[in-house]
């Protein structure tokens, strides 16, 4: 690392820079560190048999010493998710506010490890000592209730993080943001502002989330007479507060369905977050004794996940309920990039029960488009931009929006995930690289699935499995038994026979070839009948499956 100049702090991403999601960002200061946010990245396409991928914090075990405490802008799962598998690496106190304690709290009793970890709650406006840092949490308004921004005051100056932010002046719960606190650290001197840059593409404001409720309001006097089913985001609390309170209005009853549904409602009504009036909740059990129109379901599944409720009702593979035809299905979200042929598909099959599916305007977003962000510096009038949470055309737009702001070229930076902003009053340049390879968590094991082994699973899922058992004499080498060939998703056998006896013509000749050259070496053996059978199968079928030789000596 180059010469410093004195007071100069660290910015260091590990995540959440080119993808949404996997939010987790270090602020280092000589011997202080903190970590704003902990959050899990759902797997791409190719990461097959993947559950989540989590942060790679090598850097932050290097330096635990330093480590002071987490700190965390709000519950959702892309900032939130992967605190229990980092917490058992290096365990550190953690700062939230009371809903996004509450939901911090329930992972950490999966995992066990509730009473290992010190943990305070936070109000707005409260701020913490951690080192050398003071942090502020500061009131804004998101799509899940007791979002924070942070103010980081450093040795070097103040650097403010949104979080995950909008402007909503009529937010369903609590108050709206705090935008006199931001003009009032803009007085002050802003040194950076990493903002979210989820919607810079879009121009204008976001919607309110009260502008649901009237959308809402209208699709229940219009389906009356049917059974009412909403697929949302399981973390968004305001919403299902919305829903609650329209079928309350309208005498129905409320069931809720899909398990991370169920936990997130818990906490938030026993913390205050969501208002429940008296025998609106019913069990998924109680639903025989209320007719159609007397019912509204709440599930997970808005993304076409495979496991989600709503994907096991569409494929009839849910053991509790079962569309019906004329059942009113709202999908209360828009599809994350990626998501659109998992959704289209679900919707399909739910046409197909007789389903009447509704995909209009019932949801607004949580993150804050071009007017706001650019409020945001208009307000906290920062030094230097770092456009953070988003896909890297999100922040390449939120660059534009910096440098229309105002901000010269080389004050607004986007960083790749592992890149070490040294930032002061004078610059803000990059000055290394850290570790910052997501790690797959697959069941029980964390990181023990790399590259290697998702590309043997991918080679396996496209293009099959031959083995080939071989029996030896120990001492001639003559071949006793075999060459047998079973094959796993690469052809079927009976309907392949020829093809399969030619291929263990082709080992036997390999198998030959190696006896007349006295080659007993087991490794040689396996590579020769390798070679030999994949450059014949090629021939004859264009195809490359993965190919696994076995030999038993006797």
């Amino acid at each position: 690392m180059n010469k410093e100049v004195k007071n100069t702090v660290k910015i260091i991403p590990l995540g959440g820079m080119e993808q949404i999601g996997m939010n987790i960002t270090l602020i280092e200061y000589e011997d202080n560190i903190i970590v704003v946010d902990c959050g899990l990245a759902f797997p791409t396409d190719d990461m097959l048999g993947i559950d989540l991928v989590i942060p790679d914090i090598t850097y932050l075990k290097e330096n635990a010493d330093k480590v002071k405490g987490l700190v965390i802008t709000h519950g959702h799962e892309d900032h939130i998710g992967a605190i229990p598998y980092v917490i058992k690496e290096l365990n550190m106190p953690i700062y939230a506010t009371k809903l996004t304690m509450g939901l911090i709290d329930g992972k950490l009793k999966e995992h066990n490890l509730s009473r290992s970890v010190r943990k305070k709650v936070v109000t707005h406006g409260q701020s913490i000592n951690l080192g050398c840092f003071r942090i502020e949490f500061i009131k804004t308004n998101h799509s899940i209730a007791d979002a924070a921004a942070l103010a980081i005051y450093t040795p070097a100056g103040i650097i403010i993080h949104t979080g995950d932010f909008k402007v909503d002046h009529t937010p369903l719960f609590g108050e709206a943001i705090d935008l006199a606190r931001f003009a009032e650290l803009g007085k002050k001197g802003v040194l950076a502002l990493m903002a979210d840059s989820t919607n810079a593409e879009r121009p204008g404001y976001t919607m309110s989330e009260q502008k649901v409720r009237v959308t809402f309001e209208h699709l229940f006097q219009e389906h009356k007479k049917s059974r009412i089913i909403i697929a949302t985001f399981a973390s968004n609390v305001d919403r299902v507060q919305q829903i609650i309170n329209t079928a309350y209005q309208f005498g129905r009853k409320v069931v809720v369905e899909g398990r991370s549904m169920v936990n997130t409602i818990q906490v938030a009504s026993e913390l205050g977050y969501l208002n429940i009036p008296k025998d609106t909740l019913i069990d998924v059990e109680q639903m025989k004794n209320y007719v159609d129109e007397q019912l509204v379901l709440i599930t997970t599944g808005s993304q076409g996940e495979t496991m989600a409720a709503l994907s096991r009702m569409a494929s009839s593979v849910h053991k509790k309920i079962s569309i019906k035809p004329g059942d009113a299905v709202i999908f209360s979200s828009h599809p994350i990039p990626g998501n659109e042929k998992a959704v289209s598909k679900i919707m399909n099959e739910l046409t197909r029960k007789g389903a009447h599916i509704i995909f209009q305007d019932t949801h607004v977003s949580g993150h804050a488009c071009q007017e706001e962000i650019k409020l945001l510096y208009a307000l906290t009038k920062p030094k230097f931009a770092i456009p953070v949470h988003g896909e890297y055309r999100h922040l390449v737009a939120h660059r534009e929006l910096a440098l229309n702001m105002g901000l010269p070229k080389d004050h607004v930076h986007i960083l790749t995930s592992g890149d070490v902003l040294s930032l002061n009053e004078q610059e803000a340049r990059i000055t290394g690289k850290v570790p910052a390879h997501g790690i797959m968590v697959d069941g029980l094991g964390v990181g023990d699935v790399g590259n290697i082994v998702l590309k043997d699973r991918q080679q396996l899922s496209q293009n099959g499995l031959l083995i080939v058992v071989v029996t030896l004499e120990k001492h001639s080498g003559m071949c006793l038994a075999g060459p047998d060939i079973v094959s796993r998703g690469f052809v079927y056998v009976r309907e392949s026979e020829n093809l399969i006896e030619d291929a263990r013509q082709v080992v036997a000749e390999a198998l030959d070839g190696c006896l007349r050259r006295h080659v007993t070496d087991w490794s040689r053996i396996k590579a020769s009948i390798k070679d030999a059978l994949s450059e014949f199968l090629w021939k004859r079928t264009k195809r490359n499956p993965m190919i696994l030789p076995i030999i038993t000596e006797v």
